[in-house]
């Protein structure tokens, strides 16, 4: 299956030359997300728990966007601009992952675009259940 960029109007548009998500033979790659709101563009909260939970928000909107949900996610990469922010992030992650989590891995940036705190990339596959 050749790689296809199909429509994500559920989260926040691309701020630079990237696609939201794009699809090669049954993987699904969501670009790295950090707290927008989709509707109106604004940056979340400035703690790292308030912007966790935005990103997971619209990294489950997009994931629906393609039929897809966060049981489907097999691979996620958390970049924090402080590791000491871990606890908290990692305590609003589980809330998403009821039964089977997905790999992951967090690393601590220098920094992220905008002052964001969180970003959070996914790879997801139709065939994960």
């Amino acid at each position: 299956m050749p790689k296809i960029v199909p429509p994500a109007p559920s989260g926040p548009q691309p701020i630079g030359p990237y696609s939201v998500v794009t699809e090669a033979n049954g993987l699904v790659f969501i670009s790295g997300q950090v707290a927008i709101d989709p509707a109106t563009g604004d940056k979340e909260a400035d703690a790292a728990g308030p912007q966790t939970r935005r990103i997971m928000e619209n990294i489950t909107h997009i994931l629906a966007d393609v039929a897809l949900s966060p049981a489907d996610i097999c691979k996620t990469t958390i970049f924090l601009t402080d590791i000491a922010d871990f606890p908290e992030v990692n305590t609003v992650y589980a809330g998403y992952f009821a039964d089977a989590p997905p790999a992951r891995s967090t690393i601590q940036v220098a920094a992220l675009p905008g002052g964001y705190r969180v970003e959070i990339e996914v790879i997801a596959s139709r065939s994960a259940n």
